[in-house]
């Protein structure tokens, strides 16, 4: 299934992902873009989400039009700070000569007005290194990403996260726990053009085109 485009709210709605971003150690943007992923699939998940959730009323009115995620950066005291907003955090292993990821998934809400601890973070120009291919292996969940867009790393993550959300909300109830039960681990993988076009996947994200893209785009797919 492709995730449509609907009428969006009067203010818009978003779920607000923070990346840690340490200077000195970054991670991989592939480390980012999992973490972030199984971050957005655990709050879904969460039983504050399940219907009678004090959660569960906002991811609704979120759910109901674009699912629209922006992904700010924080470190030091700003990433202790947002900790405390309502929300689920959820890490990745270091990866060689690289940092482990950190992803805060927040539950959803008007993009403004922010609670100050998010809005003081920046959204443009969130990049990780590029460096390598994904390190999960046996993963449930795949999700790909389609050859040759440009993106940042935070906009790869938001794309990634989607795709994982609506693999999600298509997965039966065993298979839901079956993947709960692995953390929600995935992998990112970057198929070729030849193999993007003959795979037929359960789920894809069209980007809106409304940021980084130009005009409705497939950007990913998932599977499992």
């Amino acid at each position: 299934m492709s995730e449509q485009i609907p009428d969006d709210h009067d203010i818009p709605w978003a779920m607000q992902l923070v990346v840690y971003r340490d200077r000195q150690s970054p991670a991989r943007q592939v480390d980012v873009a999992e973490t972030a992923a199984r971050a957005v699939v655990a709050l879904l998940a969460d039983p504050r989400c399940a219907p009678d959730g004090p959660w569960y009323p906002a991811v609704k009115h979120w759910r109901d039009a674009r699912i629209r995620k922006l992904v700010r950066r924080a470190d030091g005291k700003r990433w202790t700070d947002v900790q405390a907003l309502d929300g689920v955090t959820v890490t990745q292993p270091d990866a060689g000569d690289y940092g482990g990821a950190a992803v805060r998934a927040f539950v959803p809400g008007p993009v403004k007005p922010l609670p100050k601890e998010l809005n003081k973070l920046q959204v443009s120009g969130t990049t990780f290194p590029d460096d390598g291919a994904s390190r999960t292996s046996g993963a449930m969940v795949t999700v790909e990403v389609r050859p040759g867009l440009e993106m940042t790393s935070g906009k790869l993550a938001a794309q990634c996260a989607h795709a994982a959300q609506l693999a999600w909300e298509a997965m039966s109830g065993v298979e839901r726990e079956q993947w709960r039960a692995d953390d929600f681990r995935l992998r990112v993988d970057y198929p070729s053009r030849a193999e993007w076009v003959a795979a037929t996947r359960p789920v894809a994200v069209v980007d809106a085109g409304l940021t980084e893209l130009d005009g409705p785009t497939e950007t990913t797919r998932a599977w499992w």
